[in-house]
Formats: C-alpha cells, sequence, structure tokens
C-alpha cells in the first residue's frame, strides 16, 4: 500500500524554478510494479525525487487499474484484494531532449530492468494571461 503522506526533505529541493518550455520535448515513461523497491523505498519515490532534484520540468506517478507485465503469471487488478499487490505504475518525467537524455543513466541506476520509453511530444506554450477589458481600448 501506498503511504497517503509525503514528508519533504532538505536534500529533495530542486535547482531554482525553470522557464516554461514549449516546442519540441521528450517524454520519458518508466513501467514499474507497486512494490518494487531501492533501497527501502519504493523505485518510483526516488525515481520522482531525483528527477526533482536534478532539475527537470515535472515528474508524475500514474497507478494503473489493472495490467501485467513480462514477469507477471497473473494480472493484477484492484478489483480484488487478493491480487490488489503490484498494480501497475507509470512514472511520467517531460523536459529537452538534452535533459532527459541525461537522466536516463540515473533512471538507470535505480531501475536497471524496467521498460522504459521515450516519446517526441510537442510542448504548447501557456496562454497569454487575459487582458482586463479596460485596457484593450
Amino acid at each position: 500500500m501506498t503511504p497517503l503522506l509525503h514528508r519533504h526533505h532538505e536534500d529533495d529541493r530542486a535547482a531554482e524554478p525553470r522557464e516554461e518550455l514549449s516546442g519540441p520535448a521528450l517524454r520519458l515513461t518508466v513501467h514499474l510494479a507497486d512494490g518494487e523497491q531501492f533501497h527501502h523505498r519504493p523505485v518510483y519515490t526516488e525515481i520522482v525525487h531525483r528527477a526533482h532534484r536534478a532539475g527537470l520540468a515535472g515528474a508524475s506517478v500514474f497507478r494503473g487499474m489493472e495490467g501485467f507485465g513480462r514477469n507477471s503469471r497473473a494480472v493484477h487488478t484492484s478489483r480484488l484484494l487478493d491480487l490488489a499487490d503490484n498494480l501497475p505504475l507509470l512514472v511520467v518525467i517531460i523536459d529537452t531532449p538534452e535533459r532527459i537524455r541525461a537522466f536516463v543513466p540515473e533512471l538507470r541506476e535505480i531501475s536497471p530492468r524496467s521498460l522504459v520509453t521515450v516519446e517526441e511530444i510537442e510542448l504548447v506554450a501557456p496562454a497569454a494571461p487575459a487582458v482586463p477589458s479596460e485596457e484593450k481600448s
């Protein structure tokens, strides 16, 4: 079971906030099982914290409702309490191609056998703030 509370640690602080990204980027996706550990810590937590410390633009963890991997003997599902272990997880990290590729060796140190995909994406620039109607004239 995943803890619901998050404790911040001094060493988890990232570098200065970065500018908004737009244009070509990469989406790195790591496929994991919920029970995977790295030095007595969930692998997904280690990946997210290292990505944060590395100053990457963003990382999120998504829990799957049902799934299996290459080494699974059964389909894991959240519908059956006895099979609710090892549910699939995705860690998704987005940043520039250079920064994503530089992070891959660190990722492989944490999770050397996980399935990792890297996809080219296009980031859309945020919309400009709305201008109040009286300033438009």
